[in-house]
């Protein structure tokens, strides 16, 4: 009974810790800068398909490529996951910046693109979009450097964009005829990929007969320590990180005093993104990785921030725990097993044994939210200061 209690509390700790590494990104974006992206998930994903593209260049190289692929991965999905966090943040979220509810709208829009993009990514599609980058930027820039664009703006723009649009999606399809089979083929398809994790993140520390830890999740719960120490570190150690809290604070204060409130906003919306590209990394070591990844942890990852309190990383650390404990030990059946078979306790028995499956038990987690939420509104660690009033 002991082992079971043991290995269930482990064990929902690392679903906790897996949930807060989704969470962490999303409680920077959301928490401080009030942005709802329903595109994190597919941040995520990006960062997951990242790793196996690296896993699979390792695999080629051969050696100890394999082994250690995963410290190169890491850096990666986060550098990825930023860049495209940081696109998402200067052609869509910027002009969004106080509307909510357009903001939700316009990134669940944007997360069903990236969804269908993975899907059909194709190296004729890839030659499209470039070329329509250089036309249409290229294009811009030249206005911009030889006529009044602010007086050529109005027409300019959509005339660029439908020239640059049209020629892009010729050239596109021309080569997707001219091409080879193979040359044409998606990159990874609609269907789930598989990473395997290195050898050393096989297997586990086994206690006992039926208590075991697995490596990937020790793993896990290292990397999701060590990101939680660099995102403080970075917000209270370096001096973006003070403008980043100085601008959730009061933003026309900061403009005032100097601070690039525009800078900012694309620093933390890219810190965020890229959190979310490392979430996917190490959500690849524990199964396959597929378009409809971060579907699975885009809800879970808004519950957390949302019951630790908006803009509290300690909250999120707390609700990520208790979320992912309360989880495991109902879904897995562990609670019903370890009370008393007593005549007392057989209606709580039977009660949780109904839950006793992973669906069921979230079913039970969200209903004990949103009771939760009825007493605390504001979740366990509430805003305090000027930044709730305004």
């Amino acid at each position: 009974m002991l082992e079971g209690l043991i290995g269930g509390l482990f064990n929902g700790i690392s679903i906790g810790a897996v949930l807060l590494i989704v969470a962490l990104g999303l409680a920077i974006v959301f928490g401080l800068m009030g942005v709802i992206n329903l595109a994190h998930g597919e941040l995520m994903m990006f960062g997951a398909y990242t790793t196996f593209v690296v896993q699979n260049a390792a695999k080629g190289i051969g050696g100890i490529a394999p082994e250690i692929y995963i410290f190169v991965a890491l850096p990666l999905a986060f550098l990825v996951a930023a860049a495209v966090g940081l696109l998402l943040e200067r052609t869509v979220i910027r002009y969004l910046y106080g509307r909510p509810l357009e903001t939700l709208l316009a990134t669940w829009g944007v997360s069903l693109i990236m969804i269908q993009f993975v899907r059909s990514v194709s190296w004729p599609m890839v030659i499209g979009l470039v070329i329509f980058s250089v036309l249409f930027l290229g294009g811009r820039w030249v206005l911009t450097r030889y006529t009044d664009w602010e007086r050529v703006s109005q027409w300019a723009n959509p005339i660029l964009l439908g020239l640059s649009a049209a020629i892009a999606l010729v050239a596109g399809f021309v080569i997707n005829n001219a091409g080879s089979a193979e040359f044409v083929r998606p990159w990874f398809g609609a269907r789930n990929v598989d990473v395997t994790p290195p050898t050393w993140l096989r297997g586990g520390i086994s206690l006992g007969t039926t208590l075991q830890f697995p490596y990937a999740r020790l793993f896990i719960i290292a990397l999701t320590i060590l990101c939680l120490v660099a995102v403080y570190w970075f917000l209270n150690g370096t001096t973006w990180g003070l403008r980043i809290r100085s601008v959730t604070q009061n933003r026309s204060m900061s403009a005032c005093l100097g601070i690039p409130t525009e800078r900012v906003d694309a620093l933390t919306f890219a810190l965020g993104s890229g959190l979310a590209g490392i979430a996917g990394c190490a959500v690849t070591l524990l199964g396959s990785v597929g378009p409809n990844l971060g579907a699975n942890y885009i809800v879970d990852a808004f519950m957390v921030v949302v019951v630790g309190g908006v803009g509290k990383l300690v909250g999120s650390i707390v609700a990520a725990l208790v979320i992912g404990i309360v989880t495991y030990l109902v879904g897995s059946g562990t609670i019903a097993l370890i009370l008393p078979p007593t005549a007392v306790f057989q209606p709580l028995i039977d009660f949780f044994t109904f839950f006793a499956t992973t669906s069921m038990a979230k079913v039970m987690v969200f209903a004990l939210i949103i009771a939760f939420l009825q007493v605390r509104p504001a979740g366990l660690f509430p805003q305090k200061g000027r930044s709730v009033e305004l």
